[in-house]
């Protein structure tokens, strides 16, 4: 086998606590992560033997304004399993992006668990997924989640994953504002240790083993929100246009600023859909299914 294809899968954030800032800089934080079907296309092809006898990785994306060097975190994922199993090979890393860039659905991360688990299976390495996620952690807090995806709890830092049945069957409409956040500064002017406002997190959790989509709903809550939204009111407005469109709840994922809204009703959604793509609210619109389903339009 000299090439391998693997789909890297966004992620929303059905709920998302932070409990508090650790002494080492990271947040511990509570999360509901579900897998969306939206995802990158992730090619691996073996090229050969490195000429200089050590790894050797090229990148290739479809986007010219992301890294195609080791600031990208695909290359980083490639090159610590490349140098850990001394495999100096040359590879080249196709990455065709529809995962929104820097817009809270963890894309990059993604990324870097599809490039882990291809480089494992191209290299037959035979590495357990619970060992791409010890490795996974020390590149990103999401990447271990996305190694397995589906539905999930997520603690400590986001490395302590527990599975949850699929989410109930609903439609999920995704809207990227032309806006960018970055993580780093939204965690910073949260102020954990005084936050009052924390979701229902385990009322969640029941509502999602009952298979109760309204429930599930009317659980969802996003500390970070509380930052972003202050910053960009877009996100609001965002949010409060889908719920008139029949949502049953819309918020924003992780640290922003995509926003997704939860419909049970295929014809409510296209027509939200068809509203905001003809709007200038959002710079990237997808619809695609949730639970165990995997379409996209």
């Amino acid at each position: 086998m000299n090439f391998i294809r693997v789909r890297a899968h966004g992620k929303i954030n059905l709920a998302l606590d932070v409990l508090r800032k650790r002494e080492d800089g990271y947040h511990e934080v509570r999360m509901i992560m579900q897998s969306v079907g939206l995802y990158d296309n992730i090619e691996i092809v073996n090229l050969g033997q490195s000429a200089t006898g050590k790894p050797e990785i090229d990148i290739d994306t479809n986007l010219k304004y992301l890294p195609n060097n080791e600031n990208n975190l695909a290359y980083k994922a490639a090159l610590l399993l490349m140098e850990e199993f001394f495999i100096s090979a040359h590879i080249l890393i196709k990455i065709k992006k529809m995962i929104p860039v820097a817009a809270g659905m963890a894309g990059g991360s993604a990324d870097a668990a599809a490039v882990l688990k291809g480089v494992n299976k191209l290299f037959n390495l035979h590495l357990t997924n619970e060992e791409l996620k010890k490795r996974g952690v020390t590149l990103g807090a999401d990447i271990p989640y996305c190694i397995d995806g589906g539905t999930a709890l997520s603690e400590g830092i986001g490395e302590i994953l527990s599975p949850l049945p699929p989410m109930p069957q609903c439609i999920i409409l995704l809207v990227k504002p032309p806006i960018n956040v970055s993580t780093k500064l939204v965690y910073g002017k949260l102020d954990a240790a005084n936050n009052e406002y924390h979701p229902d997190i385990d009322g969640m959790i029941n509502a999602i083993k009952a298979g109760d989509l309204l429930e599930m709903t009317k659980k969802m809550g996003n500390v970070l929100a509380t930052v972003t939204e202050a910053e960009y009111p877009i996100i609001t407005q965002i949010k409060e246009l889908m719920l008139e469109k029949d949502a049953l709840g819309a918020m924003m994922s992780g640290s922003g600023p995509t926003v997704f809204g939860i419909f049970d009703n295929r014809e409510a959604a296209k027509t939200a859909y068809n509203f905001f793509k003809e709007s200038d609210l959002g710079r990237q619109v997808y619809l695609t299914d949730g639970g165990n389903g995997d379409e996209r339009y």
